[in-house]
């Protein structure tokens, strides 16, 4: 039992470490890219490479990073991971050049995929009794970084881009001499397995998207709902710091919020919307709601009106789980799983395309040749993308 506790406490905080990494860096990653190109334009357009960087390495090597904890163990993976992350960070404050803080964000990308196989040690160490409170444990580790992440970040990169760089190194580091000393092995060696290189093709789970006929309307919705949703962290630091001049500091706080409202949302008006107006009119709401509130972003003036629309865009949060749900109940049981991972294969699809599209839209529209200044534009694409997922999933709830 105390094994089991010890390991449940290092994953709580090696989960809670990687969410508060991605986090920090956010707000002063601007300043981090002025450090190498003078140009606005270009200062966008690597942001969103940056961004969608790390997310297209961390799904190429989740499976892989999986399969190799299948066959070494969960523990020596994680700590590796770990101290690698350390280290990574501190070359990227210090990156010489714009080439190498690239590479190092192949990196963190890599070392990110560690989730994979904290998810492993959670399923080994768990039972029946607690394998729904362990996972949920995990899921608040990931709104907890997402909250403390950005506002830290923001205070730190207030100081100089630098600093964020160098408390996530510390912070993994400190976590790594932490798992050395009180982290047991999940797998035992009986249980472990040879590397099947077949099984470790991420591209794999997004084919059966398109094999799921009687879903795929709904798959597509979620598909949507999620390149939509990764507009915020995508563009959320230049857009406010482009049309309100906010710092560094204040950004953070932002996205503290966002995330924060996002807890709220996700863990308490879900449970009271859904079982009120049902799934179908739950995510019928949620998505005219986000096309929009996501137009009202594209139009903010102020910087308070930020705040307002956030809190208003909050209700229609509970649209993702009711969609997931709607998904779930029109799979058979033996499927779930496979379900599962085409979801987070779709996820991790549209952490890549998103801020490339975003960044792309912004620096378009905000340069100084373009035939119109319109700031709020990857807003205003995504507010198109919902209303397309709200034609279609009114078409489905009506045949």
């Amino acid at each position: 039992m105390k094994n089991s506790k010890a390991g449940i406490l290092f994953i709580f905080i090696t989960v809670t470490l990687d969410m508060i990494g991605i986090g920090l860096v956010i707000p002063s990653l601007p300043d981090i890219m002025r450090r190498f190109v003078t140009s606005e334009t270009s200062v966008s357009e690597y942001f969103g490479y940056f961004i969608s960087l790390y997310a297209l390495m961390q799904f190429l090597a989740s499976p892989l990073l999986g399969a190799f904890s299948d066959r070494w163990g969960r523990r020596s993976i994680l700590l590796v991971s770990l101290c690698v992350a350390g280290l990574d960070y501190i070359l990227m404050a210090y990156a010489p050049t714009l080439e190498i803080l690239f590479a190092g964000r192949i990196i963190s990308g890599l070392t990110g995929a560690n989730i994979t196989v904290a998810m492993a040690y959670i399923a080994d160490i768990s039972d029946d009794k607690n394998r729904s409170a362990n996972f949920g444990m995990i899921g608040a580790a990931f709104g907890l970084g997402f909250i403390i992440g950005p506002a830290i970040g923001g205070l730190l990169g207030h100081l100089g881009p630098h600093y964020p760089f160098l408390v996530a190194a510390g912070m993994n580091l400190l976590n790594f001499f932490f798992g050395l000393f009180i982290l047991p092995e999940s797998l035992q060696p009986e249980m472990r397995r040879k590397i099947d290189f077949r099984k470790t093709n991420p591209l794999s789970s997004l084919t059966k998207v398109f094999r799921a006929k009687h879903i795929l309307p709904l798959l597509l919705v979620y598909f949507f709902f999620q390149l939509a949703g990764q507009t915020h962290p995508s563009i959320w630091t230049l857009y406010t710091e482009t049309r309100f001049q906010w710092t560094t500091a204040q950004v953070g706080l932002s996205l503290a919020a966002v995330g924060l409202l996002s807890a709220i949302s996700q863990g308490w008006l879900t449970r009271i919307i859904i079982p009120k107006i049902g799934e179908y009119r739950t995510v019928i709401y949620g998505a005219f709601g986000y096309a929009m509130t996501f137009a009202l972003f594209g139009a903010a003036n102020q910087g308070w009106m930020m705040y307002v629309i956030l809190v208003f865009s909050a209700l229609f949060w509970a649209a993702p789980p009711a969609l997931q749900s709607l998904i779930s109940h029109n799979t058979p049981p033996q499927e779930q799983g496979e379900l599962q991972g085409t979801l987070v294969s779709l996820s991790s699809l549209a952490s890549i395309i998103t801020p490339l599209i975003a960044t792309k839209l912004f620096s378009t529209f905000t340069s100084a040749s373009a035939s119109a200044y319109i700031p709020g534009a990857p807003y205003y694409f995504a507010a198109l993308i919902c209303l397309v997922s709200w034609a279609i999933i009114v078409r489905e709830k009506a045949t």
